[in-house]
C-alpha cells in the first residue's frame, strides 16, 4: 500500500470536532461524507454528543471500538497537538487537519505546526494540513468528500491540488456547473508534510486519473518538481496556475543575470522545462483541463474553423496567428463537396463561413467534410444562434461527428446564459463547450503545445572534460576570504578550465607599467578598469576600445582616469585590464548564471552587449539543463533569426553556443559558491575557432 492511501482510500473516517449545528465545519464535512456515500465506516467524535447525523458519536478516538485509518481534525489549533498524539497512540495512519492557527499566522504557530510535525514523523503518520479545507477520492471504490465544500463535482479523471482553500471551494463550484469530473481533490493549506510532489507520485500511476491540475504558491523543492514532473508529463498532462510571480518578486542584484533573473522568469523557466502546461487564471485553466478531458490529442497544428457567423471566425484565426497553429488548406475536394450541402453565399475557404442559416444539418455534414480532410488535424466549431436553431441539436450533431472521426473539436456557443447550464446535463458527452474564440483557440494551442512536449526527445545531460579542482579551489579561496568578486585573472582561470574560448589578457596596478603589459600582446587592444565595486564599467568610461599602439594605449589610460574620476569611483579602481580584442565581427550574445534561493542556480543566454537590461531578449532554465534545453534556449530568444543569418550574413555556430550554455551549466553544478557569473559580451561568429568570450564577472558567495 501507498503511505497516502490512509488519507484517499481510508476504510473508516473519524471525524474529530465532529458537531451537530448547522454551517459549522464539522457538521458539513460530516453531511458530505454521509451525502457521498463513503464506502467505509464514518465515526463523529466529540463528547458533547451521543449522537451526530443520526450516528452514535463518540467523546475520543481512543474510545472507538474500531480501527481508524483516517482522523479528519476540526477542532481548535491549542487542541490539535493533543489529538494528533491520541490518534497516533490509536494507530490512525492518516490526518486531515483542517483547523487553521498554525505558520501561516506567525512564530506561535510555527512552533505549534512544528510539534505536530514530529509527532506525526516519529509515528509514520500522514498528514494533510494544517489550514486546509479536506480532500476528495471520488473513485468508485472510495466516493469520499471529507471537505466543507458546498459544491461537489462527479467522479472524472481529473486529479486536482491547491493551496488555496478558498480557491479550492470557488474551482469544485465551476467544474460542478460544467460537469468536469474529478478523480481526487486536496486542499494541502500549509503543506506542513503532504506537498504537491507527493500527490504528483501518487497520482502518476493511479488508473482512475488521467489529467493533473494544480494551482502552486510555490514549488518546495524545484529540482525534484522538475525531474518528477518531466517524467509524468510525457504521460499525462500537467495544468499549473502558478501564483506569486510578479515583479515585485524580482531581488536586487549587480549581474545583468541576476537583474533580469526575477521570481516569474524562474517559475516560467522551470514549468517550461518540464512540459507543464502553464495558464495565467482559474478560468483558463478550467478552460485548459476542458479541453484535454473533452477531446483526444491533435496530431497536428493544422486548424479548421467552421463557422456561422464571420467576425467570431476572424476572431478565432487571429488569435491562432502566432500562437503555433496553422490555418489548414482545405483540398479542392473537400471545398467542392461543401459547395455542394451550402447556399452558393457561403464560402468555403478556411474559415468556412455557412452564413447564418446554417443548422444542425449543415454543421454535422460541413464538418464531417472538414476532418475528413487530411490537411486538418483540429476544427473549431462556432455557432451563434439564430432565434429559429435550437443550439441544443447542433451541439448533439457536433459531437457525433467529433467523437466518430477521433480529432479534437472545440466550440464555440455564444448563446443566452441558460444554454450553458442545460448543456452538461442534456448532452453529457459534449465536445469542449467555450464561449469565445479566443478561448477556444488558447485551449488549442495549449494542446499542441502538449503535443509536442510528448514529441520532444528526452534530451541528456553533458558533461565535458575540465579542470574542476583548479576551479574550487579559486572560488573556495574566494569564499573563505568573505566572498566578492574574483579578480581578473582568476576569471580567465575559470573560463579556461571549462573550455570557454578567451582572449589574450593581462591585469595591472591602475598605475602600472602599460607598456610593458602591451608587449604580449598583440593589436588593437580593450582597455577596462578593473574593481569589484565597479560593476558597469562602460557606464562609467571604464571601456576604451580600438586601442592601435602604445602611444594611444597611455593616452586612453588618461583618458579613463578623468571619466572616472569624473564619476566619483577613481577610489575604486584597483587596476587595469588590457586585452586583444576579438578581431572579429559576429554577434554579441550574454551567458550568465544567478542564484535563486528557491530554485538554484538559473543559466540564461540570450542577446548580449551594453543593451541586454533594456532589450531583455533573454531565456533562462533551471539545473538540471539538457542538451535539448540548451538546444530551445538559443531557439527560444525573439533575435535567434539573427544567429540564423538575415541580409545576406552567414549563420552563427549555433551548436557552439549550445555547447556553451552546457559547459556553464556543467559549471555551476560542479562549483558550489559561484553567486553570479556574466559572460557579456561573447562574440559569436560562423567558426567556433574564431568565438570568443569578451568580458566576464564572476562574484562568489562566503560560506553560510
Amino acid at each position: 500500500m501507498h503511505s497516502l492511501d490512509a488519507i484517499f482510500k481510508p476504510r473508516s473516517i473519524a471525524v474529530i470536532g465532529a458537531t451537530a449545528r448547522r454551517g459549522s465545519i464539522g457538521r458539513e464535512i460530516l453531511n458530505n461524507l454521509f451525502a457521498n456515500e463513503f464506502n467505509g465506516k464514518i465515526f463523529p467524535v466529540n463528547p458533547k454528543y451521543e449522537y451526530i447525523h443520526s450516528t452514535k458519536a463518540y467523546p475520543s478516538v481512543a474510545s472507538i471500538p474500531d480501527p481508524v485509518d483516517l482522523a479528519v481534525i476540526v477542532v481548535p489549533a491549542a487542541q490539535v497537538l493533543g489529538v494528533v498524539e491520541e490518534c497516533a497512540h490509536k494507530g490512525v495512519r492518516g490526518l486531515v487537519v483542517i483547523t487553521a492557527g498554525f505558520r501561516e499566522i506567525g512564530p506561535e504557530g510555527a512552533r505549534l505546526e512544528d510539534a505536530v510535525i514530529e509527532v506525526t514523523t516519529r509515528h509514520g503518520m500522514r498528514m494533510i494540513g494544517p489550514n486546509c479545507m479536506g480532500v476528495i477520492d471520488a473513485t468508485p471504490g472510495v466516493r469520499m468528500n471529507a471537505t466543507f465544500s458546498p459544491g461537489v463535482p462527479p467522479s472524472g479523471t481529473v486529479a486536482f491540488m491547491t493551496q488555496s482553500g478558498a480557491l479550492g471551494v470557488a474551482i469544485l463550484l465551476a467544474v460542478q456547473k460544467l460537469g468536469l469530473g474529478f478523480s481526487y481533490f486536496a486542499s494541502v493549506g500549509n503543506k506542513a508534510d503532504i506537498g504537491a510532489m507527493d500527490l504528483l507520485e501518487y497520482w502518476e500511476n493511479d488508473p482512475h486519473t488521467q489529467l493533473i491540475a494544480m494551482y502552486l504558491e510555490s514549488f518546495g523543492d524545484p529540482r525534484r518538481f522538475t525531474e518528477m514532473s518531466k517524467r509524468i508529463s510525457k504521460t499525462k498532462p500537467i495544468v499549473v496556475v502558478k501564483s506569486g510571480t510578479s515583479a515585485a518578486g524580482a531581488r536586487a542584484a549587480s549581474s545583468h543575470t541576476g537583474s533580469l533573473a526575477g521570481l516569474e522568469m524562474a517559475s516560467e523557466a522551470l514549468l517550461q522545462q518540464c512540459g507543464v502546461n502553464r495558464v495565467s487564471s482559474i478560468e483558463e485553466m478550467i478552460h485548459v483541463v476542458q479541453g484535454f478531458v473533452g477531446a483526444p490529442i491533435p496530431s497536428g497544428n493544422r486548424l479548421c474553423i467552421v463557422t456561422n457567423a464571420g467576425g467570431p471566425a476572424i476572431m478565432a484565426v487571429d488569435a491562432a496567428d502566432g500562437h503555433g497553429l496553422q490555418v489548414a488548406a482545405l483540398s479542392e475536394k473537400t471545398r467542392a463537396a461543401m459547395r455542394a450541402v451550402l447556399p452558393a453565399e457561403a464560402s468555403v475557404e478556411n474559415p468556412v463561413d455557412m452564413i447564418a442559416g446554417a443548422g444542425p444539418d449543415q454543421y454535422e455534414r460541413v464538418l464531417d467534410l472538414a476532418l475528413a480532410d487530411d490537411q486538418v488535424d483540429l476544427a473549431i466549431a462556432i455557432f451563434v444562434p439564430p432565434l429559429m436553431i435550437e443550439p441544443l441539436e447542433v451541439i448533439r450533431r457536433i459531437t457525433r461527428v467529433g467523437r466518430a472521426h477521433g480529432k479534437p473539436v472545440y466550440t464555440v456557443l455564444m448563446a443566452e446564459e441558460s444554454y450553458y447550464e442545460r448543456i452538461p446535463r442534456e448532452v453529457p458527452d459534449s465536445v469542449p463547450i467555450f464561449r469565445f474564440p479566443e478561448d477556444a483557440v488558447k485551449v488549442a494551442e495549449h494542446t499542441n503545445n502538449y503535443r509536442l512536449w510528448r514529441a520532444r526527445p528526452v534530451g541528456k545531460v553533458q558533461t565535458f572534460a575540465v579542470d574542476a579542482a583548479r576551479v574550487r579551489s579559486l572560488v573556495e579561496a574566494k569564499g573563505n576570504a568573505g566572498g566578492g568578486y574574483l579578480a581578473p585573472a582568476d576569471v580567465h582561470a575559470v573560463l579556461q578550465a571549462y573550455g570557454f574560448p578567451t582572449v589574450g589578457q593581462t591585469v595591472i596596478p591602475i598605475d602600472g607599467d602599460l607598456a610593458a603589459s602591451a608587449r604580449g600582446l598583440a593589436f588593437p587592444l580593450a582597455l577596462k578598469v578593473a574593481g569589484e565595486k565597479i560593476v558597469h564599467k562602460s557606464d562609467v568610461g571604464g571601456v576604451i576600445l580600438g586601442i592601435r599602439d602604445e602611444k594611444a594605449l597611455l593616452a586612453a589610460r588618461d583618458t579613463m582616469r578623468a571619466s572616472l574620476a569624473k564619476a566619483g569611483v577613481l577610489s575604486h579602481a584597483t587596476g587595469l585590464l588590457v586585452q586583444e580584442m576579438a578581431g572579429v565581427s559576429g554577434k554579441e550574445v550574454i551567458l550568465g548564471i544567478a542564484q535563486d534561493p528557491k530554485f538554484g542556480p538559473l543559466l540564461m543566454f540570450g542577446m548580449g552587449g551594453r543593451y541586454v537590461e533594456i532589450l531583455r531578449d533573454v531565456a533562462f532554465r533551471v539545473l538540471p539543463v539538457t542538451d535539448i534545453d540548451a538546444h530551445d534556449m538559443v531557439r527560444g530568444i525573439r533575435s535567434y533569426p539573427l544567429l540564423e543569418g538575415v541580409r545576406g550574413e552567414p549563420r552563427v555556430d549555433v551548436a557552439f553556443l549550445e555547447e556553451l550554455i552546457l559547459r556553464l551549466a556543467q559549471l555551476v553544478d560542479e562549483i558550489p559558491g559561484i553567486e553570479e557569473l556574466d559572460m557579456n559580451p561573447v562574440i559569436v561568429t560562423p567558426d567556433r575557432a574564431s568565438c570568443r568570450v569578451v568580458d566576464a564577472r564572476i562574484r562568489v558567495s562566503a560560506p553560510a
